[in-house]
């Protein structure tokens, strides 16, 4: 077992090696909500955040709901350029009114709704070696005209963390469900040209009472190096909640380390009907130092003795 577990890590280890890849310009999941598939790289820091405000109306409940707060991720690459660790949370702070016995009734809340600590690894790259790019047939015109269908093999990573809401007054932590809970995202990427789509599926809390599972479809498309607009739809489906959430916004890239971006959210149910408004930053630092051909040819080198 200990030999087959060796191997495993050691065919692990040079799959990561083999796969790293790193940008020079800042690689931000915002303003979105699903997560890219690619890592920050190793020696690099960065500060997604941005605060909301916004309204839930549930008709059948009679409740209006104002609420506003921030949400915020820290990325940071570890070890290879194809691993991220990360803490993302939201602070959220909620006023509903409500009529009861004929008078309007205010009750507010406030906490963390979660806060996750994770981390991600890219497992497959078919951008890195050109697995995904045809060769130009020099013979034919029409073969290089054709539909290749090696551009719709995505980058794929895999996303695991752990929910954490340590307080037990905590409004948003149901009765009975323990402080630490599991989320689990498969995260693919497509990059065509000026068009990237995202794809997350998530399973999170599923050893509690109420699951939950979520898709979400992100759609980016840049006019220039500068400025990009995104479009994207969440499923969220539970036994507590179940919703199709629209977003729509846009970022502008003032450096390769700077990046600022709005967006807005709306859904189409009753119970309760969503509207929301968001504007964030995306902060980049750059401490990223190029392995030389000398340290590659020593990361290869498997240390186990089979």
């Amino acid at each position: 077992m200990q030999k087959l577990t060796a191997i495993v890590f050691a065919f692990l280890a040079n799959s990561i090696i083999c796969n790293a890849q790193f940008t020079e310009t800042i690689n931000s999941n915002r303003p979105g909500q699903s997560q890219g598939a690619f890592a920050v790289g190793t020696g690099v820091y960065q500060l997604e955040a941005g605060g909301f405000f916004g309204n839930n109306n549930h008709d059948l409940l009679g409740t209006d709901t104002d609420l506003y707060g921030a949400n915020y991720m820290l990325r940071a690459g570890f070890l290879t350029d194809i691993l991220e660790l990360s803490i993302k949370g939201r602070y959220q702070y909620e006023e509903t009114s409500i009529l009861q016995g004929g008078q309007d009734r205010i009750y507010e809340r406030s906490n963390f709704p979660f806060n996750t600590i994770g981390a991600k690894v890219l497992l497959y790259d078919p951008y890195k070696n050109g697995d995904n790019r045809r060769e130009v047939n020099l013979k034919s015109w029409k073969a290089n005209q054709k539909f290749d269908w090696r551009r719709l093999i995505p980058a794929v990573s895999l996303y695991g963390g752990a929910n954490v809401t340590i307080q037990d007054d905590n409004p948003y932590r149901f009765e009975g469900e323990n402080k630490y809970t599991p989320q689990v995202t498969l995260i693919t990427q497509h990059n065509w040209g000026r068009w990237v789509w995202v794809m997350n599926l998530t399973a999170e809390k599923f050893t509690e009472t109420y699951p939950s599972y979520q898709f979400i479809g992100t759609l980016t498309h840049a006019f220039n190096p500068e400025f990009a607009i995104f479009g994207e739809y969440q499923a969220i489906f539970g036994d507590l909640y179940a919703d199709d959430l629209f977003r729509a916004g846009a970022a502008y890239l003032v450096t390769d380390y700077l990046q600022f971006d709005i967006a807005g959210l709306a859904n189409v149910k009753d119970t309760p009907s969503r509207w929301q408004v968001q504007a964030g930053i995306s902060v980049r630092l750059n401490f990223h130092k190029d392995k030389s051909p000398n340290d590659l040819s020593r990361d290869n080198r498997s240390e186990f003795d089979f």
